[in-house]
């Protein structure tokens, strides 16, 4: 009988809370009581707050990853068709709460609050290797995907910023356009 991850359970919990209602001012305890279990039960299992997360951005940020590279390219679809669904997928609303947080917990990572520096290691470089082979596999050379993957990588990142700072989805959506014309024309 396969025994449950009690760890997982809880970071699985946890995700969905922060995605429902968000981290303003959320303590641990707080967390805690509404997953139905004590701060000492998440700090055994997170080390502090900012491991908690820590846990959970990168929890996101991994689902995240995989579905992007669950990502077919239907070798039918332009480059452009291919970008347009990835953005309307990471721009969607609902998904607007786990950027939040992993811009929050970016800014404390850049300013070495210890619990957060492992987050910086993976978070470019996850993404690069994953878009380079759906470029080359769209048709983009070898010797310009990385570039396109590094470059649409802060594009895209630096976009749902701006969304979520001004919510102007129209101007946003351009800017997202316009770009993709850049770069595949």
């Amino acid at each position: 009988m396969h025994k449950p991850d009690v760890r997982q359970e809880l970071l699985n919990a946890a995700i969905d809370f922060v995605a429902e209602h968000g981290l303003a001012d959320l303590s641990l305890r707080r967390l805690a009581t509404e997953l139905g279990t004590s701060h000492r039960m998440l700090s055994h299992h997170f080390g502090s707050k900012d491991g908690m997360w820590t846990a959970i951005v990168k929890e996101v940020e991994r689902r995240q990853l995989a579905t992007f590279e669950d990502l077919e390219p239907d070798l039918s679809m332009s480059l452009q068709d291919v970008l347009r669904m990835w953005w309307r997928h990471i721009s969607d609303p609902s998904l607007w709460p786990n950027e939040r947080l992993f811009f929050e917990v970016y800014a404390q990572a850049l300013h070495n609050r210890p619990a957060m520096n492992e987050f910086l290691t993976d978070v470019v470089e996850s993404w690069i290797g994953p878009s380079v082979k759906l470029a080359e596999a769209m048709g983009v050379p070898p010797d310009t995907a990385t570039k396109y993957a590094r470059l649409g990588l802060a594009v895209t990142r630096g976009l749902l910023l701006d969304l979520l700072a001004t919510q102007d989805r129209a101007a946003v959506d351009a800017a997202m356009e316009h770009w993709i014309a850049l770069i595949t024309d």
